[in-house]
């Protein structure tokens, strides 16, 4: 039996017990795709992230993206499934490595099932994740039925639905962008997980990212709240894929009528009481999310060795 080191760290958050919490393991080398989907299930995190070094070596059927050399390997597991990307893991894993000592500040490639992706640390602790340049495709949606799915009043869509469409956004995984009008009517949100994940499969949506501009802080761009029960999380607290792809998607849709401002601040996790920011520049070359990490928990896991595997197979 395989003793490896696990951490839970708060992502998006200066202190523990907000933002989203990641699950860590620092050294996944040798851990078959069973035994990561197991500690997933056994950390709990809404995603754990595992670290092998940059041949991309991780396990069974690893299906690493990427020609060029890459400083490090991460795959990420919901409880439930192999999630190709997530933000807020990595800046958890980097968050944590930096705060020991573990890694220097400065730029790294990290090999990912959707191609490499660039991690910097700054000197303050501040992880950024370039992402890929979004794609955003504005849809024709009812939103009766969107706000049906959500569990809002429709007129909350529809108030703005004039100036700013709904459309699927991704820098690597795709989210259905969703404007609201008031904060107020987004924290009424009470969503329908059946229905939110059928219509994140009609759009080949991850899930649903629903925001407005009607922030708690003077400084934050947006509030936002994103639910995707089709990774078994009804509504994840702070989510870095779908703010880099909502960066994108408020550039594609000139919600700032031509003055952007350098960087954006997103507000998110507020109504699960876990709160977090995400900071995100939309540049040429792609989308860079950043944020504070916080580690609340270190010890370690006994991972049984596949042949104890007592599951049996139909």
């Amino acid at each position: 039996m395989e003793h490896r080191r696990a951490l839970l760290v708060d992502a998006f958050a200066a202190e523990p017990l907000a933002g989203n919490a990641a699950g860590v393991v620092p050294d996944a080398e040798g851990l078959s795709d069973d035994q990561m989907a197991a500690v997933a299930a056994e950390l709990g995190a809404s995603e754990t992230a595992f670290l092998t070094g940059g041949d991309g070596a991780a396990g069974d059927g690893d299906n690493s993206a990427g020609d060029g050399a890459a400083d490090d390997r991460l795959r990420y597991f919901s409880p439930t499934t192999e999630v190709d990307l997530c933000g807020h893991a990595t800046i958890a894993t980097y968050g944590a490595l930096f705060a020991e000592g573990a890694v220097d500040g400065g730029e790294r490639t990290v090999r990912t099932n959707v191609g490499d992706v660039a991690v910097s640390v700054d000197d303050d602790g501040t992880v950024w994740m370039r992402q890929q340049a979004p794609s955003v495709d504005v849809v024709d949606v009812d939103l009766d039925r969107v706000a049906a799915a959500l569990g809002v009043d429709p007129a909350a869509l529809r108030d703005v639905g004039a100036d700013l469409p709904v459309a699927v956004a991704s820098t690597g995984l795709p989210f259905l962008v969703v404007p609201v009008n008031f904060l107020e009517r987004l924290g009424e949100a009470d969503p329908d997980d059946e229905a939110v994940e059928r219509l994140s499969e009609e759009f080949d949506a991850a899930g649903v990212y629903a925001f407005t501009f009607d922030a708690l802080d003077a400084e934050s761009t947006l509030h936002g709240r994103a639910f995707v029960p089709s990774l078994g999380i009804s509504e994840d607290p702070v989510t870095g894929t779908a703010s880099g792809a909502v960066g994108g998607y408020l550039r594609h849709v000139d919600a700032f009528e031509g003055d952007e401002p350098d960087e954006l601040r997103f507000e998110q996790g507020h109504f699960v009481d876990r709160p977090g920011r995400v900071r995100v520049r939309v540049e040429a070359e792609g989308v860079h999310v950043g944020g504070e990490a916080s580690v609340a928990l270190d010890g370690e896991l006994r991972v049984p060795d596949d042949e104890d595997d007592e599951i049996i197979e139909v």
